[in-house]
């Protein structure tokens, strides 16, 4: 990829200012009026662009394009602008180069992009940021096929760790490994000399050695919470492995960071996702500690891209004290604390799932939910009567069937609730009487296309032919009028958004598995694909009044591509990145 060019000068020159003054004063509806008074000058200028707006109408259910959209049937999607300018962090101009340059004084920076597309700043609308700031010094174990595998790599990690320091992996997959899941056995055997812990894919699941089991307190006495399993051999003996709501009995071991660990985290992997392209995150499920540290950095304005913060409903403490504080907008508008995150039910993979019936592999067995698994009913009825926004986890289609009823019986009791816009992460296996509840109800679906083609080898022997019908079915959802918003899950999923997608428009894998698709009828437009990282992300933070499209008055957020979305083909997106990355009108990544 090529540096981002420069333009020889730093301004346009007067005379084609005092052109465009004579020729072109107003152009466009979104143009500002141009003068020579300095304070109406731009501070920068993007120029040369591809640039979509996002401003025109939705597209239909089906995916069709609007009738105003800039889209014909023979050619194609094509920009509906050229060029961008800002003035203290807002956009002042969308449109025409000639239009932009009206607005260069003597202090414009001027940026050619070279024809490179444009578009609303990404933003990631399900993301667990302080989680992927722990994994990058943690080892990855992401796409390891077998245990062994996974030892060998912790044996390398421990040959350069003093011994008796923790040991932290993450990545392996818990769907993929269901039927063979490893103990503690080799693990302690290889390495003796230091407590190793190793999360799953998606946090479901934890894997730890012998000596992590004796620092954590995990014996056969160990009473099992509710909603988790201590896996046992035949004498009772815990095997190293532990199920979801047992997975913080080796969470809770591993030593916290530090105030400035956890801030240098954050920061660094705010960064890795501004790298990405993305202007913006929805962090699900903040603890105390980070919760803290993301105020600490936005009081220093060191935030780098803007957080939606959806507060841990696991921690019961924190939540009543948010309560009582109500919903929060950081002065500089980077930080926002209004949502709360809440788990109803488990995992597909590890089959913690509530289903309505049983798991097709594993009969008499339907997964763990509702209180069994956590949920408190109370506490998360009082944050949404006091004006916060909840994301409830559901998977199952029993889990999301229950979520529904909640958010029902609660809007229904506290009517000014209903208008928050409240959330079903993941809304992974909806039951065909469920899905027109979503929009009947005002309920968003967060879902993560990567998720469909990273399962789809698995998720059907969970619950057979016919539910699976109902399973990661973004196109059933917008035809039955619910509101969607798409997300990466990450560090369980990659969150490169070029990968996301490409996972939603072609419901593939990266090399192209299944042609055609995995259930082709349920992918989506390229334009719902952008709509999904853009438009409604910004909608679902209550945000698109300042953000989500380009247009005169809005933030400046802004993400500048090597790939055209709406254009390329999909397998071309594959290859795309993040040329520059813009929040407020400050470039916060440039390649």
């Amino acid at each position: 990829m090529l540096p981002l060019p420069r333009s020889a000068g730093r301004t346009a020159p007067r005379g084609l200012r005092l052109r465009v003054l004579i020729l072109l004063s107003g152009v466009g509806a979104s143009a500002c009026s141009p003068t020579d008074a300095p304070g109406n000058h731009a501070d920068l200028i993007l120029h040369n662009g591809h640039v979509y707006t996002l401003t025109w109408p939705e597209p239909s259910r089906d995916g069709r394009p609007a009738s105003t959209a800039p889209y014909a049937s023979i050619t194609g999607w094509h920009h509906d602008a050229s060029a961008v300018a800002i003035r203290g962090g807002r956009i002042v101009y969308v449109g025409s180069d000639s239009g932009a340059f009206a607005l260069a004084g003597a202090t414009t920076s001027i940026k050619n992009l070279d024809g490179r597309v444009v578009v609303p700043g990404l933003v990631d609308a399900h993301t667990h940021v302080a989680e992927l700031g722990e994994s990058l010094d943690r080892v990855n174990l992401t796409g390891v096929a077998t245990e062994a595998e996974a030892v060998e790599r912790i044996v390398q990690r421990a040959a350069t760790t003093p011994k008796g320091e923790w040991i932290l992996g993450y990545g392996w997959d818990e769907g993929a490994w269901a039927n063979r899941f490893p103990d503690k056995r080799l693990l302690s055997q290889r390495v003796p000399d230091h407590p190793v812990v190793l999360r799953s894919l998606h946090g479901f699941a934890s894997w730890a050695n012998e000596r992590a089991l004796s620092l954590a307190g995990i014996t056969r006495d160990t009473p099992v919470p509710n909603g988790g399993e201590i896996r046992r051999d035949a004498n009772g003996n815990p095997t190293g492995l532990v199920l979801n709501r047992a997975v913080p009995l080796l969470d809770n071991a591993v030593p916290r960071p530090t105030p400035a660990q956890r801030d240098a985290q954050l920061l660094r992997a705010l960064r890795v996702m501004a790298q990405a392209g993305y202007t913006g995150v929805h962090e699900a499920g903040v603890a105390p500690d980070v919760m803290d540290s993301f105020e600490r950095l936005a009081a220093r304005d060191s935030l780098p891209l803007r957080v939606h913060a959806m507060l841990s409903a696991r921690d019961s403490v924190l939540i009543r004290r948010w309560i009582a504080r109500g919903p929060y907008t950081s002065a500089n508008g980077m930080l926002s604390v209004r949502a709360v995150k809440a788990y109803y039910d488990g995992a597909l993979g590890s089959r913690g799932a509530q289903l309505l019936d049983d798991y097709t592999d594993r009969p008499g067995h339907r997964g763990v939910s509702g209180g069994s698994y956590g949920f408190d009913r109370t506490l998360v009825a009082d944050a949404m009567s006091a004006g916060f926004q909840v994301g409830i986890h559901a998977i199952g289609d029993a889990g999301n069937r229950a979520t529904l009823d909640f958010i029902d019986s609660v809007t229904r009791a506290a009517p000014k609730a209903r208008a928050l816009r409240h959330r079903v992460e993941h809304a992974q296996v909806v039951s065909p009487a469920d899905f027109a509840r979503f929009a009947a109800l005002g309920v968003v679906a967060s879902v993560q296309p990567p998720h469909a083609v990273e399962d789809k080898g698995w998720a059907e022997t969970r619950v057979g032919a016919d539910r699976i019908a109902g399973a990661y079915a973004w196109r059933t959802l917008r035809l039955a009028g619910a509101p969607l918003v798409f997300s990466s899950d990450l560090p369980g999923s990659d969150w490169n958004p070029f990968y996301g997608l490409h996972s939603a428009i072609t419901r593939q894998d990266t090399s192209g598995a299944p042609p055609g698709g995995w259930h082709p009828g349920q992918r989506m437009s390229a334009e719902e694909a952008l709509r999904g990282y853009t438009v409604w992300s910004a909608w679902a933070a209550f945000d698109e009044l300042d953000g989500g499209t380009i247009s005169v008055g809005k933030r400046a957020d802004l993400s500048v591509l090597s790939v055209d979305p709406l254009r390329d083909a999909p397998r071309a997106l594959l290859h795309g990145e993040a040329v520059l990355t813009m929040s407020r009108g400050r470039i916060i990544w440039q390649r």
